[in-house]
């Protein structure tokens, strides 16, 4: 894979995951990426990570489109699939193994949560499989060969973020076992392809960027910038999901989802701005983007009705 210039032309990017309807927390990370282009002149693109093919449903793809265009976005180009794009995961897998950086491991889900921890608790992989599989166990997965040191890159609004990921989650999962390709490694490939220069999202991926940043140095690819955006939560304090119960967007009077997005996303707002029509509230959002209003904050509350 050739490198790529490192943000010659600003290219952003929205890439849901169709494993259910678009919801608020989805929203604010759709407004916050697109508008952080088009403030900047840039181009702002579209991808379905449908990578993870158990947990994707039925028709969600199609309807966060539908819900998208009936909000006023509109985005430059193809919408990009991940599930078509197995070949060039393949292809970097084969380089990583060539390389020496992956190796084949035996574990399950189980043995890996039965074993060491990591500080915040969570369970971290203890290399079982760095030097050859155990006798008699067959390859299920291929994980990243993690080197100790610690991972820093400088976030355009939380600022510098570090992570020791050898301590924090060990060799991580490029390929599971059931043959699906692991979203770090998707994410990297596809970004690198389609020439992202910067990756805005929300904050709760913030911990992911690591692994990402240390898949594109192994792969000889750029690294983009990032911006990791509040993530709504609920009044339980979770992330906004199909799992936490949050309402679809679709139904909803377009004007007032994206005057919410863009109060949680710390905009002032003139007064009556969700009275106007869509092409009016988009122009305004566009011309008054400003990064520094956004709420440097890893997490927070959902408006109401959200």
């Amino acid at each position: 894979m050739a490198q790529l210039p490192q943000h010659a032309v600003y290219r952003g990017r929205f890439a849901p995951s169709p494993s259910g309807p678009l919801h608020f927390g989805s929203l604010v990370a759709a407004l916050g990426s697109c508008l952080d282009a088009r403030a900047a002149g840039g181009e702002w693109l579209l991808r379905m990570e449908d990578v993870d093919a158990p947990r994707s449903q039925p028709g969600a793809a199609q309807a966060i489109l539908r819900d998208l265009e009936a909000l006023g976005f509109a985005w430059d180009g193809e919408v990009a699939y991940q599930s078509r794009r197995g070949e060039r995961y393949q292809a970097a897998l084969d380089r990583l193994i060539g390389d020496g950086a992956a190796f084949p491991c035996a574990c399950s889900r189980r043995e890996v949560a039965d074993s060491t921890l990591a500080q915040g608790g969570e369970p971290r992989y203890p290399g079982t499989c760095r030097d050859g599989l155990p006798p008699g166990r067959e390859a299920r997965a291929w994980r990243l060969r993690v080197d100790p040191g610690t991972v820093c890159f400088d976030d355009l609004l939380q600022g510098r973020i570090c992570q020791n990921v050898a301590e924090a989650v060990g060799d991580f999962v490029v390929r599971r076992a059931d043959g699906c390709f692991a979203y770090q490694l998707a994410v990297v490939v596809d970004d690198a392809e389609q020439g992202i220069s910067h990756v805005v999202r929300g904050a709760d991926l913030a911990d992911s960027t690591p692994r990402q940043i240390l898949l594109q140095r192994r792969l000889g690819l750029a690294t983009p910038a990032y911006l990791h955006l509040p993530a709504a939560v609920n009044a339980a304090g979770e992330k906004l999901s199909k799992q936490t119960g949050a309402g679809p967007i679709a139904g909803m009077r377009p004007q007032r989802a994206l005057a919410a997005a863009l109060g949680f996303l710390g905009q002032p707002q003139p007064q009556g701005l969700e009275e106007a029509r869509l092409d009016e509230i988009w122009r305004w959002a566009i011309a008054h983007w400003r990064r520094e209003d956004i709420p440097r904050c890893r997490s927070a509350a959902a408006p109401d009705g959200f």
